[in-house]
């Protein structure tokens, strides 16, 4: 019974939150101050200014008796989830660390990594009582699944990112024939001839693959996918490519956004081409091509005295 009526207590929370009108950050104790220090304290993240403000916020409310001592505790875990989310800004979507950092860096970001993937699934345990007592409907949690999902995605991909960062400074301290095109070197020397090649296991399969994908980077960046071609088009059919069962996708593969996509397709080995700029008879702009390599139509001259005797 004891159980039952903290599993209570603890979604009454969420009941009294809806109740509460809103507070701006100027109507906290002794967030004025923290509001004001925004710009400089945000300057790398502002999400963690953010959750300190809210943070100062639930407390203020807290002592006031206007809030549950649970509400003080999320809060919390929100300001380390943010301060973990800008280690992995840094630490994952950044360029590769200088020589002799790479080890203490990926430490750093497989920890903050694991952190919010514990702390998430102790949200879903939770959650889960919840649900189980009868206090939540199942859609409860659905949504910390889902995020879940997200964490452990970026968790994976943070692994992919020390072994990049443990080969990348081998290659360094002891240079190597030609790199083998199903590895990528990654970052600072990707781009040297304007192109990288990721070979993966050598197929997508669109159907399959192309929604889980559009899911994680709507998740990661609050934008849909920039897919800039699907399939076979006008502009790929003039550069004489046939583009059928391939993706592009119009993002910079050096920014944030570019390095995540290289290595979410790499955790799942989805092949890919990556462009810097545009490269004459191959690409128009900076993007990825997802996808194996566009095989090359008939000269232009043939497709057009074929489609001159279809005519005829």
């Amino acid at each position: 019974m004891r159980q039952i009526l903290t599993l209570v207590l603890s979604a009454g929370t969420l009941v009294l939150m809806v109740g509460l009108p809103a507070y701006s950050a100027e109507d906290a104790p002794g967030t004025a101050e923290a509001q004001a220090n925004i710009d400089v304290s945000a300057a790398g993240n502002k999400g963690v200014a953010l959750a300190e403000i809210e943070l100062q916020r639930i407390t203020g409310l807290v002592s006031a008796g206007a809030l549950p001592r649970v509400r003080a505790q999320q809060a919390q875990d929100d300001l380390e989830d943010a301060r973990d989310e800008a280690i992995l800004q840094h630490t994952l979507f950044g360029d590769l660390p200088p020589k002799g950092q790479g080890t203490e860096i990926s430490k750093e970001m497989l920890a903050a990594a694991q952190r919010r993937v514990d702390r998430q699934q102790a949200r879903l345990a939770h959650a889960r009582e919840i649900v189980a007592a009868g206090v939540a409907a199942q859609s409860y949690v659905l949504p910390i699944e889902e995020e879940l999902t997200i964490r452990q995605t970026s968790l994976d991909l943070s692994r992919l990112r020390a072994h990049m960062m443990a080969q990348y400074a081998a290659q360094k301290a002891a240079p190597v024939p030609a790199a083998n095109p199903g590895v990528a070197i990654d970052d600072i020397d990707l781009f040297a001839q304007g192109m990288e090649h990721y070979e993966g296991d050598g197929a997508f399969d669109e159907s399959r693959e192309l929604a889980p994908l559009e899911f994680a980077f709507a998740s990661r960046f609050d934008r849909p996918l920039p897919i800039s071609a699907e399939g076979e088009t006008e502009v790929h059919r003039a550069l004489g490519f046939d583009h059928r069962g391939r993706v592009d996708v119009a993002v910079v593969p050096s920014q944030p956004e570019g390095i995540w996509l290289r290595q979410y397709l790499q955790l799942h080995k989805i092949p890919y081409y990556a462009f810097a700029h545009a490269i004459p008879g191959k690409a128009t702009a900076a993007h990825v091509h997802i996808g194996p390599g566009s095989t090359r139509l008939a000269p232009l001259s043939t497709r057009l005295a074929s489609r001159a005797r279809s005519a005829d």
